[in-house]
C-alpha cells in the first residue's frame, strides 16, 4: 500500500498539487535563512547528524571508482553535496526549490550540477546513479512510496541509498518534544525568519512522517535489500540505507 502523508495544513485539506505548491511556497521564503533556523530548531544537533551521515557515505563508498554519479535528493541549500565532493565523483544536486538552489549554487559554484526537479519525478535515466542520498526532504514529498520507486529506479545495481530524516522519538522524550516543536519552532520560525506558517508545516510534516520500522518495511517494498537504520539523539532523527541487488 501506497504511504502518502496526510494532505493537511493547520486544519485545512488540500490536495496533492495544492500540498505541492504550498511546499515549494514554503522553502522559497525561507531559503534565505533555512540554515539559521534549523540550528535554532534542532540546537544546532543537526549539524552533527548531517556530519555522522556523510561520513558514513563517504567512508562506505571511497574506495569506489572515481567516475561515480552521487545525487543529492533534495539537496536544498548544499550542505550535503558540499560534503560528498572530492573532485573526482559527479556529483549532482537536485531540488524542485530554485531559491534553495541559488543558495547551493553561491556556496558551491560548478563543483556540482544542479536540477530543479521533484523526488516523485526524478528526470534521469534508469540505472544511472550508483549513490543517492536524502537528507531532511522525504518527509515533504506528496508521496513518499513514489519517491521511493523512483529512487529505486535510479539507481545502478549494486548502488547505495542513504536517507537522513526526522523520525519518532524514543517514548519518554515525546512528550517534551512535542511541546518544542509544538511552541517554540513556530515562534522562531516568526522571530527570525518571518514565517510562523511555514515552521508550522515544518513541524507537522516532521509528525505525520513514519516511525522506523514503518519506513524501512517502504524502503523494501520500493525494492531496495540489505535495508537497515540507526536512531540518532534517541530517535529524533535516524539514518536508513537500503542497496539495489538487481
Amino acid at each position: 500500500m501506497k504511504h502518502r502523508l496526510s494532505n493537511t495544513f493547520g486544519q485545512n485539506k488540500v490536495t496533492t498539487e495544492e500540498r505541492e505548491k504550498l511546499v515549494r511556497s514554503v522553502f522559497n521564503r525561507v531559503a534565505g535563512r533555512y540554515d539559521l533556523m534549523n540550528d535554532l530548531m534542532s540546537m544546532g544537533v543537526h549539524r552533527f547528524w548531517k556530519w555522522l551521515f556523510c561520513r558514513e557515505v563517504n567512508k562506505a563508498n571511497g574506495d569506489a571508482a572515481a567516475d561515480q554519479t552521487f545525487v543529492d535528493l533534495a539537496g536544498g541549500t548544499g550542505d550535503i553535496a558540499k560534503a560528498l565532493i572530492d573532485g573526482q565523483r559527479k556529483v549532482l544536486l537536485l531540488d524542485p526549490s530554485e531559491e534553495m538552489m541559488a543558495v547551493a549554487e553561491k556556496r558551491l559554484g560548478s563543483a556540482c550540477s544542479y536540477i530543479a526537479a521533484a523526488a516523485e519525478d526524478i528526470p534521469l535515466e534508469d540505472e544511472s546513479v550508483d549513490v543517492l542520498t536524502i537528507s531532511f526532504g522525504i518527509r515533504n514529498t506528496t508521496d513518499i512510496a513514489k519517491s521511493l520507486e523512483e529512487i529505486t529506479r535510479v539507481l545502478k545495481p549494486g548502488g547505495r541509498f542513504y536517507c537522513l530524516e526526522f523520525s519518532t522519538p524514543y517514548f519518554w522524550l515525546r512528550p517534551f518534544y512535542d511541546a518544542w516543536s509544538r511552541i517554540v519552532i513556530p515562534r522562531l520560525g516568526a522571530a527570525v525568519a518571518g514565517h510562523p506558517d511555514a515552521y508550522t508545516y515544518l513541524i507537522e510534516s516532521i509528525r505525520e512522517f513514519p516511525a522506523q520500522e514503518e519506513m524501512a518495511e517502504m524502503i523494501r517494498s520500493a525494492g531496495l535489500e540489505n535495508v537497515s537504520y540507526s536512531n540518532m539523539t534517541f530517535g529524533i532523527a535516524c539514518i536508513h540505507r537500503g542497496e539495489k541487488l538487481k
